[in-house]
């Protein structure tokens, strides 16, 4: 599973304004309604149900919100840089500020683990977050994600 097929230049936010959580859940489901047309509501409720089973805020400052969608037909993912780190009930207590959502079709299964696996382990690489928070470019978010799989 490459992350090249998860996001595109078009899923990628640089400089995303919030200043909590259930904003942030909120927003990602705005932006998700654009790509899998799901009401805001439904992504957002999705979103948070799945936060209630336990934190998606991995630590270091990283969160990979996640959930099942039916009618989906391929995972889709979405990448955000806040501008300002919002508190996440990560694991580690610590404030986050990047975001990679991942919507996942209802059966997807192995798929599904595979990619959360995939986005997990380019982001637990410190000097990957460190290159991620040191751009506001969208172009070089895409090529830091995209070289750091590949490595």
């Amino acid at each position: 599973m490459d992350i090249s097929h998860l996001i595109n230049m078009d899923t990628i936010f640089p400089k995303l304004k919030v200043s909590s959580k259930k904003q942030l859940l909120q927003e990602l489901g705005n932006i998700a309604r654009q790509k899998i047309g799901k009401p805001v509501f439904e992504i957002a409720n999705v979103l948070m149900e799945r936060e209630r089973l336990g934190s998606t805020g991995v630590g270091h400052g990283v969160a990979i919100p996640h959930g099942r969608f039916a009618e989906l037909d391929k995972i889709c993912g979405i990448f955000a840089k806040l501008e300002k780190p919002v508190n996440y009930d990560s694991i580690d207590d610590q404030p986050v500020d990047l975001i990679f959502l991942l919507l996942v079709p209802e059966g997807a299964g192995a798929d599904h683990l595979k990619a959360l696996a995939k986005v997990s382990r380019v982001l637990r690489d410190q000097s990957v977050c460190d290159k991620l928070r040191g751009t506001d470019s969208g172009d070089a978010i895409y090529a830091i994600l995209n070289s750091a799989q590949a490595a």
